[in-house]
């Protein structure tokens, strides 16, 4: 069971509260090229993605957000460092989020910034990482949870004492442990929603494990409400990465759960190629379904069984279920073409072809 969470708008999508959790990616585009930035956005909806953040790094590319935000499939967070002027202008741009560091803002610049964004409904999101500690925390206490959650509650308090409250907040370290311990210590200590992620997490495949142990952790534990999962790659491999941790989580909203056994010497077809082939076609559709390929008869026709749609496989044929019915033996062969055509039926959408890469 999820904590319970202040709940906050960003653009149209709910965060916190016990809203499901939204899936966030960053453009790595030069906002400042708003045609760049707006195809990207436009792969990320595509992919599933429900929040983007940019990079504002100067008065142009917060210009640029008046030609970015009419256009944005998706809410579009602006995000700040050290100018409050940006985050002024990014406000007056229209931008859904804020995300800053108040203490890289300012104590005297924050309340401007506070006040700009209570205007226009606009939230903030208290953005905290280990690179970027204030050095007071840093010498007494290190780079460590402790000092993150403190900073964290510091920055909160700035906004706090400007009567502001629309608040979500990050706190990020780039190894697993540290992050779920700094994130479990603010859970304590705040009820505002929290946005999970593992900082310069690394490449697609080590990156995406990180993330999902520490979403897992987190999650399982009630803590978390919107998600990224960071990688040196695409941002669309973000989102794809996101919503697979989601749906092993049982919270993902939307697509095909595709179950599958782990082969072993009972296996009598190629049960790999199978699985790959259905992953890659099915990776489009949105209807959620649980679809199990099953290797051989010992677990197979329970699973299948229990599947919206499954098969069992046996000595290159397999037995096809749907609903918990048997549908009817076919050759191993055919498999993978029955089983799309069963999904197609159930879901009403069109499955990829075979010839499409």
């Amino acid at each position: 069971m999820r904590g319970k969470t202040r709940q906050i708008n960003v653009g149209t999508v709910k965060v916190g509260g016990g809203a499901p959790v939204s899936i966030q990616s960053m453009c790595n585009t030069d906002t400042r090229d708003a045609r760049a930035t707006l195809r990207q956005i436009e792969a990320l909806a595509a992919a599933g993605c429900d929040i983007v953040r940019i990079a504002v790094p100067d008065m142009a590319a917060a210009e640029a957000l008046r030609e970015i935000k009419p256009r944005s499939p998706l809410p579009v967070v602006a995000d700040i460092h050290f100018d409050y002027r940006l985050a002024l202008a990014s406000v007056d741009a229209g931008a859904d989020k804020i995300r800053i560091n108040p203490g890289n803002i300012g104590a005297d610049k924050i309340k401007l910034v506070a006040d700009a964004c209570r205007g226009a409904g606009v939230p903030i999101r208290v953005g905290v990482n280990g690179g970027s500690l204030e050095r007071d925390l840093r010498e007494s206490l290190g780079v460590t949870p402790q000092a993150l959650c403190q900073s964290a509650l510091r920055n909160i308090r700035m906004l706090e004492e400007h009567d502001f409250h629309d608040i979500c907040v990050s706190i990020k370290l780039s190894n697993v442990n540290g992050t779920v311990q700094a994130y479990r210590m603010l859970a304590e200590n705040c009820l505002y929603p929290l946005h999970l992620g593992v900082t310069e997490a690394g490449g697609e495949e080590m990156g995406t494990l990180k993330s999902a142990a520490a979403f897992g952790a987190l999650l399982c534990d009630g803590i978390g409400d919107t998600v990224r999962v960071s990688l040196t790659a695409d941002p669309v491999r973000e989102v794809y990465a996101a919503k697979k941790i989601l749906k092993a989580l049982d919270m993902g909203r939307t697509g095909i759960d595709l179950v599958a056994c782990p082969t072993c010497g009972r296996t009598q077809i190629d049960l790999i190629g199978i699985y790959g082939e259905l992953e890659r076609r099915l990776a489009a559709v949105k209807t959620p379904l649980r679809v199990a390929v099953m290797g051989c008869a010992v677990n197979g026709p329970g699973e299948a069984r229990e599947a919206d749609v499954g098969v069992a496989c046996g000595v290159g044929e397999g037995l096809i279920f749907k609903k918990g019915e048997i549908v009817g033996k076919v050759p191993g062969d055919e498999i993978i073409e029955i089983l799309l055509r069963e999904i197609e039926k159930m879901t009403g959408e069109e499955i990829c072809r075979k010839e499409q890469n």
